[in-house]
Parts: C-alpha cells; structure tokens; sequence
C-alpha cells in the first residue's frame, strides 16, 4: 500500500469538512462490530448526532427526501467512526462490500433509494470506488427511538501490517 493511499479516506474526510464523532454505544444486547476473517459486520446505525436523534419520524409524513437523506449521511459519518474503532484505521478498508438502508415510511412512500443516497454518496466521497458498493433500500413502519433510517454494513479490511 503507498502512503497516498494511506492518507486517502482522512484527507477526504477533512476536504469534506468532516471530523469522525465518537462511535456509539449498543442501544442494546449487542456490539458495534464484528470480524470474521477480513470482513467487518458492522451493527444498526442511527442518525444520531451528540445524542439526539437527527430529523426523526417517518419519510412521507413530515421527514423530507433531503432531511432523509442528510439523516443518512449522519448515520454513516457514525459508521466510520465504528470502522475506525473496529479495524484501528479507517486506512486499513478495502471494500465496502454491502449497505442496508431501513427508511421508515409512511404506506405509498417510494424513494427510499434516495434517501439512502445519502450514505452511498459520503461511503463513495470517502473511500472513491473501494466506497463502491451493493445495497439495499427498503421502507419499514418504524425504527428504534422514531429514527427515520437505520443502516447496517459489510466492510472488507485489510490484512493489518506486521
């Protein structure tokens, strides 16, 4: 690995305007994150910011595609921040392989694919085509704590050098 390519995801994060939050603790019987050989499972993320949840309630009723998808971003920013607790670095990222959106939405809402943009932007903003990924973007009835998306992941890191 060059050392461009090590400094690749904080510089773009910094041009971004963007510092990583402290990750989030469990809501629950649960961990962040989890490896198995070199892929990372990272857990339910929500649009938590310093606590408080971001733009609560469903899409369709009150929560626009934009707050959406800026709910989106913020529960991504968190899943960096669970990444770099999990794996050291958020150098040591090879691919993100897979994201699940979950957008609460009221009946006959159907652009959830946009709302979950938000995070499939940043995640390719950050890391360029390792950020790249496959996806899902499904409308549920209702999140934890009124959340209006929950996002989970699969990371595939680097070997750690020796």
């Amino acid at each position: 690995m060059t050392r461009a390519r090590r400094d690749t995801a904080a510089a773009r994060l910094s041009a971004l305007g963007l510092t990583l939050p402290t990750p989030p603790a469990p809501l629950a019987a649960y961990v962040p994150a989890v490896q198995t050989g070199d892929l990372l499972f990272v857990s339910g993320l929500l649009p938590l910011r310093d606590g408080v949840m971001m733009h609560p309630g469903a899409l369709g009723g009150g929560v626009s595609v934009e707050e959406g998808a800026a709910a989106a971003r913020q529960a991504m920013l968190n899943g960096l921040a669970v990444i770099e607790r999990a794996a050291g670095s958020l150098e040591r990222v090879r691919r993100i392989v897979r994201l699940n959106g979950f957008v609460a939405s009221t009946p006959g809402f159907t652009t959830q694919p946009a709302v979950v943009n938000g995070a499939s932007e940043l995640l390719a903003a950050v890391f360029g085509e390792a950020g790249r990924h496959s996806r899902v973007a499904v409308g549920v009835a209702a999140l934890p704590l009124n959340a209006p998306i929950e996002l989970d992941l699969v990371v595939q890191l680097l070997r750690p050098r020796r």
